[in-house]
């Protein structure tokens, strides 16, 4: 596995993260407001905004899913090459990073013993480079 078939996944993860937010911000702004109900036809230019919304929310649902799929296969093959890292730390490193979508220095703050972002980093890199 190379590190930019990791750096893939983890830039997968993150637009699946932003899809599924911005999802829940639309189905947010499609709740039904209040009608007018003064007995006056309704002006040309008002629109049902829920109804503009579904369209919106439809094509954004079948992109999540899209991204789930994606983002599950490449996550099972992921699983098996961590899986297969011999060193307990370097396969926590990569579980952390890869798997969890952590950032470097919050891989470093669970790793502990002194490690830094940049230490992380390099023992990652140097797994993928043997």
């Amino acid at each position: 596995m190379t590190l930019g078939e990791l750096n893939e996944y983890y830039r997968l993860v993150e637009q699946l993260n932003r899809a599924r937010e911005l999802l829940r911000s639309l189905e947010g702004s499609a709740v039904p407001g209040s009608p007018v109900l003064n007995g006056l036809p309704g002006a040309p230019g008002y629109g049902d905004r829920v109804g503009k919304l579904a369209v919106e929310i439809a094509d954004i649902r079948a992109r999540v899913r899209s991204l789930e799929d994606e983002a599950g296969q490449k996550r099972r093959e992921i699983e098996l090459y961590v899986n297969g890292i011999p060193d307990d730390q370097t396969r926590m490193i990569f579980r952390l990073r890869f798997l969890r979508g952590l950032r470097w220095k919050d891989v470093a703050a669970i790793v502990g013993g002194g490690n830094t972002k940049d230490s992380v980093k390099m023992a990652c890199y140097r797994h993928i480079e043997s």
